[in-house]
């Protein structure tokens, strides 16, 4: 049994990393949040230490490490742009850690992590969940035993609506977040780098507060990409459904199913990690790269082989064009 904290226990993703830990039968030692609406872990840990300072979680942990209770690893739930330093820190306490998606905003973040892997003799790791879904291993499989010279042509779009807390908070700041690509695309650039090779020719078309839409050249693969956090994207059959989210690949105009299966990935990704093959820092590096340079890309409009949802009007940012 390991001795687990958590970093950002009253996040979003925050209990599924709970369930996590409980469902492979660990413990939960120490959590920290800035925010203390953590009734959640009643559910799961009642007895475990919670701070709402990180100096006295840090003072916790290192106090634990002379006894039964030495943290082994460290779960990071924080915003996006925290968890460089958060990484950091676990590896520092002498535990191996656990990071959220994205594992960073920039590549060049990744070399310096690997870095502190080194000084510390620990591990990071990284939750990269898509990889684990039973279909889409089956569609790499599929991929891999096809035909070798075969570029193929796929359409991702990818609208989970979000009100407008979301410009309030750290999400709708691309300092903290990294812009909608970051912030709900990465795992998505992540599992088709991952099946169909590595990026060629990354072109953006369309990109606002709300939205991002562009074409990605892979190895073996024509991306055209849709992403949106606006309700008034999602196409009819989602609305009359009464579906705030709506994903769907398209690979040489057929349909790819993969709405079911994504309930225990986490756990299976904890699973992994802790039988030694999880997904290491550098397994993060495609899907960075990919995110960092659609964030800092220039669009280039309606040219070229653009996804037909990228045609929607723009909307005025709620607050005003800009932050």
């Amino acid at each position: 049994m390991k001795n687990f904290a958590l970093i950002g226990v009253a996040g979003y993703i925050a209990p599924r990393h709970l369930r996590a830990i409980k469902d492979t039968g660990n413990q939960l030692v120490a959590a920290y949040d800035k925010f203390d609406s953590v009734g959640i872990m009643d559910s799961y840990f009642p007895n475990c230490a919670f701070f709402t300072e990180m100096e006295l979680f840090d003072r916790h942990c290192s106090k634990l490490k002379k006894t039964a209770e030495r943290v082994d690893m460290v779960s990071i739930c924080t915003p996006n742009y925290l968890h460089d330093a958060h990484i950091r820190y676990g590896l520092r306490l002498g535990a191996d850690v656990i990071c959220e998606k994205p594992l960073v905003l920039n590549p060049w973040n990744i070399d310096a992590l690997e870095d502190v892997e080194k000084e510390t003799g620990h591990k990071g790791y990284t939750i990269l969940q898509l990889r684990l879904h039973e279909s889409i291993k089956a569609l790499k499989k599929k991929i891999e035993e096809g035909p070798k010279d075969k570029v193929y042509d796929v359409d991702l779009t990818y609208i989970t609506s979000r009100g407008n807390w979301y410009y309030t908070s750290w999400k709708g700041d691309e300092r903290k977040s990294g812009g909608v690509a970051t912030n709900i695309g990465v795992h998505f650039y992540d599992m088709l780098s991952w099946i169909f090779g590595p990026v060629k020719e990354n072109i953006v078309h369309v990109m606002s507060h709300d939205r991002v839409a562009g074409f990605l050249g892979l190895e073996k693969a024509r991306v055209r990409y849709f992403l949106s956090i606006n309700a008034d994207n999602l196409p009819e059959n989602a609305v009359q459904g009464e579906k705030r989210t709506y994903r769907s690949i398209r690979i040489e105009g057929e349909e790819f199913e993969f709405s079911q299966g994504f309930t225990e990935l986490h756990t299976e990704s904890y699973r992994k990690i802790l039988a030694g093959e999880g997904f290491r820092i550098e397994e993060a590096r495609n899907c960075i790269g990919i995110v960092h340079d659609i964030r800092h890309a220039t669009p280039i409009g309606l040219k070229g082989d653009y996804h037909p949802l990228a045609k929607l009007p723009l909307v005025k940012h709620p607050f005003g064009w800009g932050r």
